[in-house]
C-alpha cells in the first residue's frame, strides 16, 4: 500500500467512523473505486481506527477521566457504586464483552467472507431502514414528552398539583381518589388532563440521558455494537439506533456510542497491529493514515454533537439506502468486484 492510498483511506476513516454510515463500507468502496479494486484489509481498517478513537479519547478526556476515577474509587468504597459515573464505567465494560467474544469466535469470517460487497450492500440498506425507524420512534417519544410538559404547565394542572401535594403532606397515604373527593370538579378534570397527556409514556423512561442507564440497556447497547463486526452495519449506526429505541435522546445516544467504542476499537487495533509491517502494509503509510484519521475524526465529533442536538438522523438513513442502491448498481454492471473471498 502506497502513501497516497493510505492517506486517502485515513481521511475516509476519520470522516465516516462516527457518522452512522459505516466506515468499513466506505473504505472498501474507496479501495475498489480509487485504487484498482484493492481491499485495504481488516488489519489496516482496525489499526486505522485507532486514530479516530484517539480523537474520542482527547475530545472526551475530562469525561473519561471522571468516569474512570469514579469506577476505581467505587471498587474500594470511596464512591458509592450507585454513582452515575461509576455505573457508566461498569456499563462500558459490560457493553464491550459481546463484541470481544463474537470478534474472536468469528475472526476468520470477519476478515474474509463478510467483506463481500453484497453483504455490505444488504447491511447498508437494512440498517438504514432501522435507523430511520429508530429516529421516527425518538420523535414520537419527544412529542409525547412535550405534550405532557405542556399540560403540566397549565394553571389548572398546577392548581391540581398543589392540592395533591397538600393532601399528601397532610396524609402521606392519600390517593388521587381523596384528591378528587376533596376538590372541585374543575381541579379533578385538570388532574385527568395531566394524566392523559403523560399516558403515551407512562411507566416507560423516555428522553433518557446516560445517568439513567440500566444494566439491561448496557447489554443491549453491547449487542448492537457487536453487529458492527459486519462491514456495512456501522458501529455508531447500530448503537445509536439501539439507544433511540430504548428511549435515549439523540445527544445521549451519540455520546454513549463514542464512549462504548473505545475499548473495542483499541483492543482490535492493537491486536491486528501484528500484521502491519509486511510488504502489503508498511508502518510509514500506516502511521500517516492513522494521523489523518485522528485529525479528521476530531472535527467530525465536534460537528456531529452539535448537529444531533437540533437535527434528526434521517438524512443519514436516506444516504445509506441510496449508497446501497449505487453500490448494487456498480456490482451488477461489473464496475467493482464483490470480493470477500
Amino acid at each position: 500500500m502506497g502513501w497516497i492510498e493510505a492517506l486517502v483511506l485515513g481521511a475516509v476513516e476519520g470522516l465516516t467512523e462516527f457518522l452512522p454510515i459505516s466506515s468499513s463500507a466506505h473504505q472498501l468502496l474507496a479501495g475498489q473505486l480509487l485504487f484498482g479494486g484493492h481491499d485495504p484489509g481488516a488489519a489496516f481498517t482496525a489499526v486505522n481506527q485507532i486514530g479516530a478513537e484517539t480523537a474520542v479519547l482527547i475530545y472526551f478526556f475530562r469525561d473519561i477521566v471522571r468516569i474512570v476515577k469514579a469506577w476505581f474509587l467505587s471498587l474500594i468504597g470511596k464512591v458509592p457504586r450507585s454513582d452515575p459515573d461509576a455505573r457508566l464505567g461498569w456499563f462500558v465494560i459490560v457493553g464491550s464483552i459481546p463484541i470481544a467474544v463474537l470478534g474472536l469466535l468469528f475472526q476468520d469470517a470477519i476478515t474474509t467472507t463478510l467483506r463481500n460487497l453484497w453483504i455490505t450492500v444488504a447491511m447498508l440498506f437494512l440498517v438504514g431502514i432501522v435507523l430511520w425507524l429508530a429516529d421516527v420512534h425518538a420523535a414520537r417519544v419527544a412529542k409525547a414528552v412535550q405534550a405532557a410538559k405542556a399540560a403540566a404547565a397549565t394553571p389548572r394542572v398546577a392548581a391540581a398539583r398543589q392540592v395533591t401535594e397538600a393532601a399528601e403532606a397532610a396524609e402521606p397515604a392519600a390517593k388521587p381518589r381523596r384528591v378528587r373527593d376533596d376538590t372541585t370538579a374543575e381541579i379533578a378534570a385538570a388532574v385527568q388532563v395531566a394524566q392523559a397527556a403523560a399516558a403515551p409514556v407512562a411507566g416507560k423512561p423516555v428522553g433518557k440521558t446516560l445517568d439513567r442507564m440500566t444494566w439491561r440497556d448496557a447489554i443491549i447497547y453491547g449487542l448492537c455494537q457487536a453487529a458492527a463486526l459486519i462491514p456495512g452495519v456501522s458501529r455508531s449506526g447500530a448503537t445509536i439506533s439501539g439507544g433511540l429505541f430504548m428511549g435515549y435522546d439523540r445527544p445521549s445516544a451519540a455520546r454513549y456510542s463514542f464512549l462504548l467504542s473505545l475499548p473495542a476499537i483499541y483492543a482490535s487495533g492493537f491486536f491486528e497491529a501484528r500484521h502491519i509491517g509486511s510488504e502489503a502494509i508498511a508502518w510509514g503509510p500506516m502511521i500517516g493514515s492513522t494521523v489523518v484519521a485522528f485529525v479528521v475524526a476530531f472535527a467530525v465529533i465536534a460537528w456531529l454533537l452539535r448537529f444531533v442536538s437540533t437535527h434528526t438522523f434521517r438524512g443519514f438513513a436516506v444516504y445509506r439506502v441510496l449508497l446501497a442502491a449505487v453500490v448494487a448498481g456498480l456490482l451488477i454492471t461489473g464496475v467493482v468486484a464483490a470480493g470477500g473471498a
